[in-house]
């Protein structure tokens, strides 16, 4: 006479499925931890048509994504000067935006700086060309450093010879959301 096959009770089918979701989320979990922190969609500032390809002002960055270290903690702007690139940085530590940028020739020295004054449009940058969402934070050699985009979205041309200028240009819509993100007093974390 043959055995009959037992069953086994149906709390143990959905303890072993409970247990194995468990495990398969932890794994995930691990696995998200391992990797990097997602960030916005960097943009790249686009010349203008009005600048000569032998003289490209475009920036000599290479995107990166990853915020540099020693650029301090909470809510902040981070401008790296040998990347020339800004990453805007929410409370959480968390990269919300980054971008390559122009620089001017005068560059602020490493350090912490408030966001001062801020300014709409005026007639013309240092390089006349007409400018919006100034953001002034530092100073240095008698010259205001300040972040910047051109009304028409034009990148700035070179600087004559021997000219100081302290703006630093964004594309317009990377000008646009760090206007939107640079309060007075948000903290300017400039880094090597």
């Amino acid at each position: 006479m043959p055995v009959p096959a037992r069953r086994l009770p149906s709390w143990a089918w959905v303890t072993g499925l409970t247990t194995g979701a468990i495990a398969a989320v932890a794994v995930l979990a691990v696995q998200a931890g391992q990797g990097t922190r997602p960030v916005a969609t960097a943009t790249e500032p686009t010349p203008s048509p009005t600048a000569s390809a032998s003289a490209d002002p475009k920036p000599k960055a290479t995107p990166s994504n990853v915020v540099p270290e020693g650029s301090g903690t909470g809510r902040r702007i981070v401008y790296s000067l040998s990347q020339d690139r800004v990453w805007l940085i929410d409370a959480s530590d968390s990269p919300r935006r980054t971008f390559t940028v122009w620089p001017g020739s005068v560059d602020p020295d490493p350090g912490t700086y408030p966001v001062g004054t801020r300014s709409e449009p005026v007639t013309s940058g240092s390089d006349g060309v007409r400018i919006e969402h100034i953001i002034y934070f530092a100073a240095k050699s008698g010259v205001n450093i300040a972040f910047s985009h051109a009304v028409d979205g034009a990148s700035p041309p070179p600087a004559a010879a021997g000219t100081q200028t302290g703006g630093i240009r964004t594309n317009k819509a990377d000008g646009t959301a760090l206007w939107a993100f640079a309060t007075t007093g948000t903290p300017v974390r400039v880094v090597k």
